[in-house]
This record gives C-alpha cells, sequence and structure tokens, in this order.
C-alpha cells in the first residue's frame, strides 16, 4: 500500500510518477523498496487520470450511504451483501499480499485501483 502512496505523494505534488520518483519517496519513508513492485505500479497508473480515479472513489461511499437512506429491507439486504463483498475482497487483498513475488511483478491488479 505505501507504494500507492508514494505514487498519490507524487501526483499531489505535481512531480512525474517515475521508478526513480517512488523509489526515492520510499527509501525517504524508510521503506525496503523491490524494484519490481515500483516497476509495475509505474506500468500500471502510466495511462491513469489520478486525479479522476480518486474523484470516483471519494463519490463511492457517499453514494452507498445515500442510496441505504430510503430504509426498505431490500435496500438493507443489498448494503449487507455490498459490506460481504468488501470482506471478501479485503482477505482476498491480504491473500493476495502473501503470494509469491511473480505475482507483485505482474502488476496485475494495480490498474483496478485507478479504474
Amino acid at each position: 500500500m505505501e507504494y500507492v502512496y508514494a505514487a498519490l505523494i507524487l501526483n499531489e505534488s505535481g512531480e512525474e510518477i517515475s521508478e526513480d520518483n517512488v523509489t526515492a519517496v520510499l527509501e525517504a519513508a524508510g521503506v525496503d523498496v523491490e524494484e519490481s513492485r515500483v516497476k509495475a505500479l509505474v506500468a500500471a497508473l502510466e495511462d491513469v487520470d489520478i486525479e479522476e480515479a480518486v474523484a470516483t472513489a471519494a463519490a463511492a461511499p457517499a453514494a452507498a450511504a445515500a442510496g441505504g437512506a430510503g430504509g426498505s429491507s431490500a435496500d438493507d439486504e443489498d448494503l449487507e451483501a455490498a459490506d460481504d463483498d468488501e470482506d471478501e475482497e479485503e482477505e482476498a487483498e491480504a491473500a493476495d499480499d502473501d503470494e509469491d513475488e511473480d505475482d507483485d511483478a505482474s502488476g496485475e491488479g494495480l490498474g483496478e485501483l485507478f479504474g
């Protein structure tokens, strides 16, 4: 996750999201940098509009909260199903962290973080 945070910091400061810049941010934060993860992140973010992705992600929780305000049982069931899906996604992410380095090098899933 710290790799994504490094990219967000660079984006916010107007700096280019490059391997050297991401590595510099991570090293400054005291992170033991894995080059394959940096390369995968930079490749995954190459054609991503981070500002748009952040705006979309920020709007998603607000839309979910507004949708649940109706109070009907169907809405409650939908919210419970969404919560279950989120729990499953979190468990899957935790399992993905334990996979070998080859999967990290592929960058699979990073593009989904930003659209």
